[in-house]
């Protein structure tokens, strides 16, 4: 291979390590970073300088940052450089996930550059059109392992995309073998992951097989991945990429992506130090993460870390597992329960004695509110672990005997058909099992008949039902009428973010004649079931609820609510813009734009941590949260360990992060709001449905319709349409914990991952606001700004209250082309994945959120009317609007 800036860089297959400076790369170094963001062009070549001075025989530049103009960066920062003799004589790598900057770096760039990157991620005929493209313009590409369904991680899924790519590359585009260059993908290693073990080995091994396999083809990687999991601690970062370079190099690695300046020698790092990195990097040894963990803590203070109190290990076997229990602590619990095996007759009498003494110790925290769900959840985890050990133990005893225990009784939990949302429900099932009730959890997205199926296969003493979205009530209304139909007699229990006393009361109870009981978060679920299973109670309790719920339908019935006006009425008191005087903003570019793989570090700035919390069932606004008298310990620590799961999440690659948004022509029509195919505006892609609030309203408050905040076609408007997602990819990881018997981090991985979807959500619409429609390009708001949402303009989403109707989302998919970037819809019209957001974006500087509340006769049949549907499936559409 060869390169050139101004000086000629050849690159043959018995050439030595080429080192390509990483400092150019704005994710790569914050400092360079602040210096394109600020404008300080001078000291960003700067730092190319000092690159190429270091030793640097290739510098990376990268200019991807949400809040750049990548594409106007990367000209001006290649333009500059190009002045520069000290710093232009090196070839330049022109790094970016977005191809039309990588296509301009390669318009401006003098010499034989190498482009970084180009993959079969978006299938086969993209990956050829570029890399035709990369060598008109006479540059030789590096090739990352990704491919249609993600990135390759082990060794036979990077050697079998470089494989397809090279052939593709060599027989269908034509290009010379020895400017193509692999990246096997460098991935984080001692994460504490059992998975990510062999990752560095998977790399070396692939390379060597690279090397091989593929003539003239060579390799480079991304080395300062691997030692995320020590960010912080340089000198032990410094010995994993140096260690890894010299087993790398040695397997035939041609170049790599990193810090000239941060390379030690092989043969001078400290020996200890040296052999435990070594031991990481080559998968040598089971402990091996943990050893260095140990040992980096002492390079870090230059001295020893303070040991664990380990006190407690030498109380009785008893008092161990209770310990290990309320703490939380798992490192022992196998030893400890195989102990207890041990000293007791059967299997079953651990469980029953010594794991269900701390585990109901930890009830009575739980109940006396001295332990929170986050520690309840941990608990659980470190239950399962001890049942899964004694398991097999059990099963065998029980194959010869017939009996191994009986738990309180059986629920089947389900999410109903139509939904994919299930935090809720798997903190309930976990705290139920914690207390010996045996869970059957059958999913998400669980249709009627599957759910009662199971209920009678099994003989469950309760089922268990969830939701989170509105046509999720309609659903559970219908599993009642199903459980009356078929004569059943377990109780019912409802929960779930939509649901509520008095919808069950009022909606699902009456269509049901056994015990229908809403149950509201997961610290009352042990007690509602416990009551309804107990012989002394049941009676009791459900006299209480019936009686309870017939007091709720006498209020409801009796109740006078708002006044309802006529529709016309409302229609003549709407939010009035004159729009002889005001012109809506015009958009600096128009049509659909997608964002794949979008940086979930520069997401997670974004983050609101306050419903963080509440999926935890811990009340209080962040940050104050933190400082409760009650809950601030526990709010610390679930924070604390969300924050570490989260880093772990970014470095480690979990999850992906797609998106796409479009800003299309629209015009008001009455209450409906038509989205034009183009700029002619002849043609309406889709016409959004709204309502209107028809509540009598105070003198001088208007009632709202979100079509109010568009201009009637006599002039031009736009509105926009988002659908986001960061769960890609989540699944495999929950598998893990899953395996593991790890509720509490699969838990968590789901709420972060809900977080940094809604933080995706933030990201975007600043990036709307001030750069893709431009109405606000001076804006300068930080987080807490965002979060009490003091930007102009609102972004309203289907299933909220100023939009209650679901079904929207069905065109809004549609016109986005949301399946491209891997989101679709339930028959619900909920998203998956479920970590997700999808909206509407309005510019109109008084536009606001409200609630629509109670609608009318008039309007249910109006809205019939403009849908096209028949009255009746307007009303299961707008049911909870109905009253």
């Amino acid at each position: 291979m060869r390169l050139a800036g101004l000086e000629p860089l050849a690159i043959a297959d018995d050439s030595l390590f080429a080192n390509v400076g990483e400092r150019t790369n704005v994710t790569g170094s914050r400092a360079f970073a602040r210096l394109v963001l600020s404008g300080d062009f001078a000291g960003a070549v700067e730092v190319a300088r000092q690159q190429v001075g270091n030793g640097a025989q290739i510098i990376d530049v990268n200019m991807d940052e949400a809040m750049l103009d990548s594409k106007a960066a990367m000209v001006r920062f290649l333009s500059l450089i190009a002045t520069e003799p000290d710093i232009a004589r090196v070839p330049v790598m022109i790094d970016s996930s977005k191809w039309e900057v990588i296509e301009a770096g390669l318009k401006c760039v003098q010499g034989k550059p190498i482009v970084n990157s180009i993959s079969l991620k978006e299938g086969e005929e993209a990956f050829l059109r570029q890399a035709r493209l990369v060598r008109r313009y006479g540059a030789a590409v590096i090739v990352m392992a990704f491919d249609e369904k993600g990135q390759a991680d082990t060794f036979e899924r990077k050697t079998g995309i470089c494989r397809r790519s090279y052939d593709l590359l060599v027989d269908k585009a034509g290009f010379p073998p020895e400017d193509i260059v692999f990246d096997p993908n460098v991935f984080a290693i001692a994460t504490g992951i059992d998975e990510h073990n062999n990752y560095a080995v998977d790399f070396i091994e692939a390379t060597r097989w690279i090397r091989a396999h593929l003539p003239h083809a060579k390799v480079s990687g991304g080395i300062s991945n691997v030692s995320f999991s020590f960010r912080g601690n340089e000198p032990v970062r410094a010995a994993i990429h140096t260690v890894f370079l010299y087993h790398a190099i040695r397997a035939g690695l041609t170049m790599g992506i990193v810090n000239a300046g941060q390379l030690g020698v092989y043969d001078e790092i400290e020996p200890e130090l040296r052999e435990r990195v070594e031991d990481v990097v080559l998968n040598r040894r089971p402990d091996a993460t943990e050893r260095l963990v140990t040992f980096a803590e002492t390079v870090k203070a230059q001295g020893k870390a303070a040991p664990e109190d380990l006190a407690w290990r030498g109380g009785s076997v008893e008092e161990r597992l209770s310990h290990a229990l309320v703490k939380g602590i798992t490192s022992h619990i196998v030893e400890d329960t195989e102990e207890a095996r041990q000293k007791y007759a059967r299997p079953i009498q651990v469980i029953e004695g010594p794991l269900m003494a701390g585990m109901n110790v930890v009830g009575d925290l739980f109940g006396a509110g001295k332990m929170f769900l986050p520690q309840v959840v941990k608990s659980a985890r470190v239950m399962k672990q001890a049942v899964g050990h004694l398991v097999p133990f059990i099963e065998a005893e029980k194959a010869a005997s017939g009996d191994a225990g009986k738990p309180k009784g059986t629920i089947v939990v389900a999410t109903v058909k139509g939904d994919v949302h299930d935090i809720g429900k798997n903190i309930v099932g976990v705290v139920l099992q914690c207390n010996n009730f045996a869970v059957i959890d059958l999913g998400v997205m669980v249709p009627a008949k599957k759910i009662l199926e199971t209920a009678v296969e099994h003989g469950a003493d309760l089922v268990g039902l969830s939701g989170l979205i509105t046509p999720s009530l309609e659903e559970m209304a219908h599993v009642a009428r199903e459980m009356e139909r078929l004569q059943m007699k377990q109780p019912l229990l409802i929960g779930g973010a939509t649901t509520s006393r008095v919808h069950t009361a009022v909606k699902i109870a009456p269509n049901y004649g056994g015990v229908t009981v809403y149950v509201p978060d997961a610290s009352r679920a042990v007690g509602v079931a416990s009551s309804l299973l107990s012989d002394d109670l049941r009676e009791g309790y459900v006299a209480e609820v019936a009686a309870d719920y017939d007091r709720i339908r006498a209020q409801h019935a009796g109740k006078k609510g708002p006044t309802i006006i006529p529709l016309a009425a409302a229609r003549a008191n709407a939010f009035a813009t004159d729009w002889k005087a005001y012109a809506p903003p015009v958009p600096l570019a128009t049509g659909r734009r997608e964002f794949r793989n979008v940086d979930l570090a520069e997401i997670a700035r974004y983050i609101d941590w306050g419903p963080f919390f509440q999926a935890w069932e811990l009340s209080g606004p962040f940050p104050a949260i933190l400082d409760d008298p009650l809950v601030g310990e526990a709010a610390r620590n679930v924070y604390a360990e969300g924050q570490a799961l989260l880093r772990k999440a970014i470095e480690g690659r979990w999850l992906t992060a797609n998106g796409v948004m479009a800003i299309w022509p629209a015009n008001a029509v009455g209450d409906d709001i038509e989205i034009y195919a183009d700029d002619t505006r002849t043609k309406a892609a889709f016409s959004w449905h709204n309502l209107r609030q028809q509540n009598e309203r105070p003198p001088g408050k208007a009632n709202f319709c979100l079509a109010d905040f568009v201009a009637p076609k006599e002039h031009a408007d736009w509105v926009g349409g988002f659908a986001v997602t960061a769960g890609l990819g989540i699944e495999r990881k929950l598998a893990e914990f899953e395996a593991a018997k790890d509720d509490y981090s699969a838990i968590m991985l789901k709420a972060l991952a809900d977080r940094l979807a809604e933080a995706f959500a933030e990201w975007l619409h600043a990036k709307v606001r001030r750069e893709l429609w431009g109405y606000a390009a001076g804006e300068a708001l930080d987080n807490t700004a965002l979060i009490r949402e003091e930007y102009r303009g609102i972004r309203p989403a289907p299933g909220y209250p100023a939009c209650p109707d679901h079904e929207v989302k069905a065109s809004l998919f549609a016109h986005l082309r949301a399946d491209a970037v891997g989101m679709t819809l339930t028959e619900g019209f909920a998203m998956l994945p479920t970590a997700a957001v999808s909206g509407f974006y309005f510019s109109h500087p008084d536009s606001r959120y409200f609630a629509v509340g109670r609608i009318g006769e008039d309007q249910l049949a109006d809205f019939a009317q403009r849908a096209g549907v028949p009255r009746d499936a307007a009303a299961r559409r707008l049911a909870p609007n109905l009253g």
